[in-house]
């Protein structure tokens, strides 16, 4: 089976798909699938794996990722009869509508993953753009697909509310688990939020919430760790200052090795986050060991179910709330939650788990049948 995944980036300063996409393309490679990943050449890893394929940018505005040579290839690959399945993952940049258009130049299948790209908040960004953009092109390239893959029901709920009726395949990212650290109690204790800071991750929510309890908790630190997105970095140091907020450590990116061993040394995960169709931090904490702290914009509920932390509105009152609970747990309750959190990572969130059920998807969607029980028809 020849597959060709679409993606404009797989920077390591990027978002989450960075990683998750390249470990899904390396996992159906490795379940036999021949896979190509499509990248722009601006997006270039330090390390690129074999199955990537770069090109150049073309004239136009940097952020649409206009790139005739992708299109070109694309629209070859697909004529050619020798791709089976484009999945393409994400929106609102060309790389993005290309798929969608060069699927009708052969007999392929194409997979729409969104990639939190339709919800609500997602949406209301850069609203009137996204309007025109999404009726005169995504919109028309999206309606094409023949299957949706989310990695959540919250993203179903989008796709369905949006009026597609295609089938849904609903499979969670994978995550690579490191060796189970052990844990020390002595010394100051340490909440840590990991990502990029960007407004629809809640940095400014847990920054008051923090101002509310950090004198009632003087054991406690608080690390954020993460890249600056457009300039949100100094807005949020500022507000740090205007609160003068005490035991605040702005890390800056963290990467590989650094990045594990940041949430190996915390006692404690939290993503305040008002939309992720996933959420790879909180995967990348419990695998870590680390329990987390999440709001309901992130599709996480079995953090209560499995134990392995707490599931929470979103605003400054309800993390205020959980923190008086949370950071007055002992070290050795949160390591024991840290363990189940590990565990069921390692139970159902290995890659090669995920890219055997997606394989598995895409010969459904080629051959027929009954649909696997992850896909939802309705």
């Amino acid at each position: 089976m020849r597959v060709i995944h679409i993606i404009p980036s797989i920077s390591e300063e990027a978002s989450g798909p960075s990683y998750s996409v390249t470990r899904l393309c390396a996992s159906l490679a490795a379940a036999g699938a021949d896979v190509r990943l499509a990248v722009l050449e601006s997006a270039r890893m330090s390390v690129q794996p074999g199955f990537v394929k770069s090109f150049s940018l073309g004239w136009g505005p940097r952020r649409l990722g206009v790139s005739p040579k992708m299109r070109r290839w694309l629209e070859h690959e697909a004529a050619s009869g020798r791709t089976d399945i484009i999945h393409n993952h994400g929106l609102w940049m060309m790389p993005n509508v290309y798929s969608g258009r060069v699927r009708r130049s052969g007999n392929c299948r194409l997979v729409v993953s969104p990639r939190g790209t339709l919800s609500r908040w997602a949406f209301a960004r850069n609203r009137f753009q996204k309007e025109i953009f999404w009726r005169l092109l995504q919109r028309p390239a999206v309606a094409g697909a023949t299957c949706f893959h989310a990695t959540a029901e919250s993203e179903v709920e989008d796709i369905r509310r949006l009026g597609f009726k295609q089938p849904v395949c609903i499979l969670p990212n994978g995550i690579d688990l490191p060796p189970l650290a052990k844990r020390s109690d002595r010394g100051q204790r340490r909440l840590l939020f990991l990502g990029r800071i960007h407004p629809v991750k809640g940095v400014d929510i847990l920054l008051r919430a923090w101002k509310a309890v950090e004198h009632r908790f003087p054991e406690w630190d608080l690390h954020v760790a993460g890249p600056d997105n457009r300039g949100y970095l100094p807005e949020m140091q500022s507000l740090a200052t205007q609160l003068r907020l005490e035991r605040i450590v702005f890390r800056g990116p963290l990467y590989g090795d650094e990045k594990w061993r940041a949430y190996q040394e915390a006692s404690l995960f939290v993503l305040p986050t008002h939309s992720e169709n996933f959420g790879i931090t909180v995967a990348e904490a419990l695998a870590a060991g680390t329990p987390a702290i999440v709001t309901h914009g992130a599709p996480w509920a079995g953090l209560v179910q499995h134990g392995a932390g707490w599931w929470i509105e979103i605003g400054v009152d309800p993390l205020v709330e959980c923190f008086e609970h949370a950071l007055s747990t002992s070290s050795q309750q949160l390591t024991e939650m840290g363990r189940v959190g590990y565990d069921w990572m390692k139970r159902d969130f290995s890659w090669e788990h995920i890219g055997t059920k997606l394989l598995a998807t895409y010969q459904w969607l080629l051959e027929g049948g009954e649909p696997p029980p992850w896909v939802r028809v309705n």
